[in-house]
């Protein structure tokens, strides 16, 4: 039995850097960050129509000669207890996965990873690790969790990324230098700029997302902290020290 799928994407330039992929969309999160994109996928899953395994898998499968992968996004997939099955089944076809989580079930990762179902991990790190954390998901998080995902992945061979969406109610310069300490050593840190668009709480629709120029100091901020910092759609700065 596979997860419901409620979305899909046929092709993607932009979700797995140097890759061209297909996107797969899995309903409900156990978070709800204000600015979140996916309100439907969180809040209204139910009610979306859901995609025939079949008719995704026949779509891969004529497209597989130029497809590199797929990309499993959400909600948050790890809630599903049928995701190997989903992901299995995509290694079948000879794709490439890339896993989005928020890292809040690190039993699930470190069994994907350790079962070789997943060849790339873009985990979420949405805030300091402290009460801010709580107050941009809207729910009280298990931080240590968190944590530990953050740090299988910074010891593991996985290829990964974590990623931060910058959004200016909750994320400055002081909030990054704490998400840089406790990623501190890892491989790969990207900053996204926070869209005033769609958010799961109508009260982000009415911010001013930072200038391109504001993101790129925060990313000098974090450089020295891991082995590659960028913001999203920019080139790395690299740790020369």
């Amino acid at each position: 039995m596979l997860p419901p799928i409620k979305g899909f994407i046929g092709a993607s330039l932009i979700e797995w850097e140097g890759k061209i992929v297909a996107v797969l969309f899995l309903p409900t999160c156990n978070l709800r960050c204000k600015y979140c994109h996916s309100a439907d996928l969180v809040l209204h899953a139910e009610e979306l129509e859901s995609i025939p395994w079949e008719k995704v898998r026949d779509t891969l499968q004529h497209r597989r000669e130029w497809l590199d992968g797929v990309e499993v996004t959400g909600g948050e997939p790890t809630l599903h207890q049928e995701l190997p099955e989903l992901l299995k089944a995509l290694k079948d076809l000879n794709l490439a996965v890339k896993l989005d989580t928020n890292g809040t079930r690190p039993r699930v990762l470190k069994e994907l990873t350790r079962a070789n179902l997943v060849d790339y991990v873009a985990m979420d790190v949405k805030a300091p690790l402290d009460d801010r954390y709580h107050r941009l998901a809207d729910v009280t998080c298990d931080l240590d969790a968190i944590r530990q995902s953050i740090q299988f992945l910074k010891s593991s061979s996985l290829d990964y990324e974590f990623r931060t969406t910058v959004c200016p109610a909750f994320i400055d310069k002081c909030e990054v230098l704490a998400i840089a300490r406790e990623l501190e050593g890892a491989r790969r840190w990207v900053l996204q700029p926070f869209r005033p668009q769609g958010c799961l709480d109508p009260g982000m629709l009415s911010l001013t997302p930072y200038s391109p120029e504001k993101l790129g100091e925060l990313a000098a901020l974090a450089a020295p902290y891991v082995e590659e910092c960028r913001v999203r759609g920019e080139a790395p700065l690299k740790d020369i020290s």
